[in-house]
């Protein structure tokens, strides 16, 4: 047997990491290792819980769930908990019939969207109720969010959520002219990279070229800008006026509610 040294330290070297304490921590089920092309199976063998390495680890389980109880009234603490077991049980595998990955389970009826014509705006009613009359009232944003899987159902909910809001509506575009290299482009390229093109792609982490706004609406940031200030990615605001390159908002969620900051820098 070899013993090698780390830190002044004796660490034998026939057992993982010499036998230094590691933490693994997250959720297993989201964190899945990045396989190129991968099929399911193989992004499955690749996960930390398929390596030779699990059968010597030590799980731990959170048992409380906190999140979802934070500010939340008495009254609604036993949903709340419901809610939170169900997804639970979801991730676990625990609803419906045995399967290798597809399963159908049955969804609580005070869960499901019932209106086929139009399931969005139904949504919308059931999240943000009234939304004329109590959009101004402090906590009525930082207490509700709708999310999407996909970012083209998330700029349809925008849309619908934005023509709603009384006032005209305030356009603000990015940058789009192209940077001149010393290679000339010909036609075909031109047309490729043309500044329509540009202006239509939208990437998942790069914001769109066109942002329409109104006073009142709620923003969330996606970037860290001054995180002694509380202005981090996620943080959520309320758009309280619109300059022709200014924007104040004030923040509704978090240590700094209430307070109002300003955003330069716009095109």
């Amino acid at each position: 047997m070899t013993d090698v040294f780390s830190e002044g330290r004796s660490v034998r070297s026939d057992i993982p990491f010499g036998g230094k304490v590691i933490v693994f921590g997250g959720d297993f089920r989201q964190i899945l290792p990045v396989i190129p092309n991968g099929t399911r199976q193989e992004i499955v063998s690749a996960s930390l819980s398929s390596s030779y390495i699990w059968a010597k680890c030590r799980l731990l389980r959170l048992t409380k769930n906190m999140h979802p109880t934070i500010g939340a009234e008495s009254s609604n603490m036993e949903s709340i908990r419901e809610f939170a077991k169900c997804l639970i049980d979801i991730g676990e595998g625990n609803v419906g019939d045995d399967n290798d990955g597809d399963a159908i389970i049955a969804i609580p009826d005070d869960l499901l969207i019932t209106d086929i014509c139009d399931p969005i705006q139904s949504l919308i009613d059931f999240v943000y109720p009234s939304i004329i009359e109590q959009f101004r009232l402090p906590g009525f944003f930082s207490e509700r969010a709708i999310l999407a899987p996909k970012n083209e159902v998330v700029h349809e909910i925008n849309n619908r959520l934005l023509s709603l809001f009384p006032g005209d509506a305030k356009e603000y575009l990015s940058s789009d002219s192209i940077c001149q290299t010393e290679q000339i482009l010909d036609s075909f390229q031109e047309s490729l990279y043309s500044t329509e093109n540009l202006n239509a792609l939208k990437i998942s982490g790069l914001p769109n070229h066109r942002l329409v706004l109104k006073v009142g609406v709620p923003v969330m940031l996606l970037r860290n800008i001054d995180q002694q200030k509380g202005l981090c990615n996620g943080t959520r605001l309320q758009i309280t006026f619109l300059g022709k390159r200014v924007i104040e908002a004030e923040v509704i969620s978090g240590e700094n509610m209430a307070r109002e900051f300003l955003f330069q820098g716009l095109i």
